[in-house]
């Protein structure tokens, strides 16, 4: 019997083998399209939301998990005596952290609950790593150093096609919307201490593929690269052409390329991507 389970939520970007091959436990967050709820599951893909965010009347609402469902969780996970480790998109952003902390008190389970500070695939870096250890049956203490090493040496870093999710959803001016997208202006962020500062701004694609080259320039100085992620919101092209470049820098290494989850692409919008990556 495994000591420890891990537990995060549907923020979490990654590959569906490699949830299930670490027997990785993954919450859903829920998302309102229309005055509709759809849990955010295996259900809705990627591509799928994209298309019905694009139809609909109003900016979808996402919504955390209910404390309750995490409740059950975990008590059903912790019943063989396993103590629980749960990991979570970065309060700023949502709630979802907080019902689970919540819910840990609520729980007859012994439950550990982390805010990754992050999101995507950059949450997923923690969990994996935890996932691998709690397999190799590491004890609580083993794997929550593992994950804070992981998250001192994570970056996230976010490219904006159009404001126009942001100003919907209030966390920019309607103003500034108007004259961002007027003028065609792209935006690079890198997440620094849960917040998004803007590290590249400009017209046009030229500002991406400016930052871009920097990066690789950054990257390759980089000792001990560990993983390089790249996530796209219904931007395929754009997100394949910086896999390219980074696997002929990193030939051994697996660079995933994944269209993220319907709770973040609400706030990215359309043709928005993420390159994130850790190092030891």
């Amino acid at each position: 019997m495994r000591k420890v389970k891990i537990v995060t939520d549907s923020s979490c970007t990654m590959l569906k083998n490699v949830r299930d091959d670490l027997n990785i436990h993954m919450i859903p967050l829920s998302v309102m399209i229309d005055g509709v709820v759809y849990p955010d599951d295996d259900h809705l893909e990627g591509e799928k939301f994209m298309d019905m965010m694009e139809k609909a009347k109003a900016l979808p609402k996402t919504s955390q998990p209910p404390i309750g469902e995490f409740v059950e969780l975990y008590d059903r996970l912790g019943e063989d005596g396993s103590a629980i480790v749960s990991i979570h998109m970065t309060q700023a952003l949502s709630g979802t952290v907080e019902a689970a902390r919540q819910a840990s008190n609520l729980s007859s389970s012994n439950v550990t609950v982390i805010d990754s500070d992050f999101t995507d695939q950059a949450l997923s870096f923690q969990v994996i790593q935890a996932a691998k250890l709690a397999e190799n049956g590491a004890d609580v203490p083993e794997i929550l150093a593992e994950i804070k090493h992981v998250k001192e040496n994570t970056k996230l870093l976010i490219g904006i096609s159009t404001l126009d999710n942001l100003v919907k959803g209030g966390r920019i001016s309607r103003t500034t919307g108007l004259l961002s997208n007027l003028f065609n202006v792209k935006v690079v962020m890198n997440m620094i201490d849960t917040e998004l500062v803007p590290v590249a701004k400009g017209r046009g694609i030229k500002t991406f593929n400016k930052w871009f080259e920097e990066l690789k320039n950054e990257l390759v100085k980089l000792p001990n690269l560990r993983q390089i992620g790249i996530s796209y919101a219904d931007g395929l092209e754009l997100a394949t052409h910086f896999k390219d470049e980074l696997q002929s820098l990193f030939p051994d290494m697996e660079i995933p390329v994944l269209h993220t989850n319907p709770v973040i692409a609400t706030h990215t919008g359309k043709g928005a991507f993420a390159i994130m990556y850790y190092k030891d």
